[in-house]
């Protein structure tokens, strides 16, 4: 079959592409912006690309069906190709589950948090555990450099997927969230706040995408989820699965602290009179960090993985790519890339930071970028997801008639956060203050400018020119 893909280079989009090639299907696809990294795994696999979305080159091609990603809308040259002469065409999540999740065991993780991250440490110890597990994720684990992979089932044992499970619409043609396509028999529901606020209105608008998602979970499914009240409000419109919460006082799943940054902690699992074990020690650090874990274990142990032996595994998981990522140590000072485009992530983040480091400076770079932060939605939160940084920096081009951002207007008369309409000032103001120690981290979920290889740098011609 040849599948040609509308929005090839997305992160999902790009995955998706990777599993059909590796499927053996014939793979073309076309983007506004072809770029790398995507666009240099799309081309190691043989698959062929198109900047641009030109009518003239669809039609050239003539493939079998044509995959549409949500970032396509009426209008679009291809899109207005595909309805007028009739191809056939699906959405990403509708080819996924038709050919990928069909008759697979899925254990997918939702929630406005740490999807990415908790995916990647559950499909780890799947694979450490001995599954040739198959995976997509909305982000590149360290562990496996690659960020999808079919895989395949042992003799005598289901064929298991895990899935990051996206509550953004699926395609233009079909405003569900993406996730009530992949029908999971885990479920993980990290957590659940407002966000996408060019798709949703409010809160009540995403609990009900949840709830779809609930609704698709058969009978013998398991549901994992904290105490978490918004989440428990998607329960309470109706669950037909068995449930099991995580980290709380009464709760199946529990938690014990064995050092202030969260870098080594037991899970327990309290059965009747049997309590389940295991110890987890590893690099990273930060409480969201260690509720992912629980998360992961927990969906793990639904296929039988003993919690100790998932426990282990993660002694060895090396984190995701742009989460807290170290990318630089330019005369003792760290520099890392986050994904960070929430206020709790934020907080969170720069929590487990200054957990790590109590005693060193912490400089975070912000670029509020998400749709939802451009809106204003989370301005009231701001002050308070940075409050473990000693200096931050903020990036916000847009402002007002009065030449004011909506960010500037916030932190005015505030010491140690200040609005810059200018990357290359940023640059300038973090490199002239900086010094042995300190932790900087720059927080956005697209690249930024560039920022980071400037400030890299800087940083570099500082070092040689002292």
């Amino acid at each position: 079959m040849h599948i040609h893909i509308l929005g090839i280079c997305g992160t999902f989009m790009g995955s998706l592409a990777l599993l059909a090639r590796e499927a053996g299907h014939q793979v073309t696809g076309a983007d506004q912006n072809v770029y790398p990294p995507m666009s240099l795994q799309l081309e190691s696999a043989g698959i062929e690309l198109q900047q641009g979305y030109q009518a003239d080159y669809l039609a050239s091609i003539s493939p079998d069906v044509v995959i549409i990603g949500n970032a396509m809308s009426r209008g679009n040259p291809s899109v207005e190709y595909v309805l007028n002469e009739g191809l056939r065409y699906q959405s990403g999540p509708e080819w996924l589950a038709e050919h990928v999740l069909r008759d697979r065991w899925v254990l997918a993780v939702a929630g406005t948090h740490g999807k990415t991250s908790t995916a990647s440490m559950l499909a780890w110890i799947l694979s450490a555990c001995g599954h040739d597990t198959g995976f997509l994720i909305g982000g590149v684990p360290a562990n496996f450099g690659q960020s999808a992979r079919l895989g395949s089932a042992r003799p005598a044992e289901p064929a298991y997927f895990v899935i990051e499970a996206d509550e953004y619409d699926t395609a233009f043609f079909d405003k569900r969230s993406k996730f009530v396509h992949y029908h999971p028999r885990t479920l993980v529901l990290n957590n659940l706040e407002f966000d996408h606020a060019d798709i949703f209105d409010d809160l009540a608008a995403i609990q009900k995408q949840f709830h779809h998602l609930v609704r698709t979970v058969a009978g013998n499914g398991r549901i994992l989820l904290p105490e978490d009240a918004a989440l428990q409000e998607v329960i309470e419109q109706g669950c037909w699965s068995e449930l099991e919460y995580l980290g709380g006082e009464q709760s199946l799943w529990q938690l014990e602290q064995h050092s202030n940054d969260q870098s080594a902690f037991t899970v327990r699992l309290r059965s009747g009179e049997v309590h389940t074990e295991g110890r987890v020690e590893w690099a990273l650090c930060g409480k969201h960090n260690q509720a992912n874990a629980l998360s992961a274990i927990a969906a793990a142990a639904h296929i039988g993985i003993d919690v100790a032996d998932a426990a282990r595994a993660l002694g060895e998981f090396k984190s995701v790519k742009r989460r807290l990522e170290l990318i630089g140590d330019i005369n003792g000072v760290y520099v890392y890339d986050d994904f960070a485009h929430h206020p709790s992530a934020i907080k969170t983040t720069l929590a487990g930071l200054r957990a790590r480091y109590p005693d060193n400076r912490i400089i975070a770079i912000i670029e509020p970028r998400s749709n939802t932060m451009r809106m204003g939605n989370h301005l009231p939160l701001l002050p308070d997801a940075i409050r473990e940084a000693d200096d931050v920096f903020w990036f916000e081009a847009a402002a007002d008639q009065q030449g004011q951002t909506p960010l500037q207007q916030l932190f005015a008369g505030s010491d140690n956060a200040c609005v810059y309409q200018d990357i290359n000032q940023i640059v300038a103001a973090v490199s002239a203050q900086v010094a042995a120690g300190d932790q900087v981290v720059i927080m956005s979920n697209g690249g930024f400018g560039g920022i980071h290889g400037q400030l890299l740098a800087s940083l570099e011609d500082m070092q040689n020119a002292g």
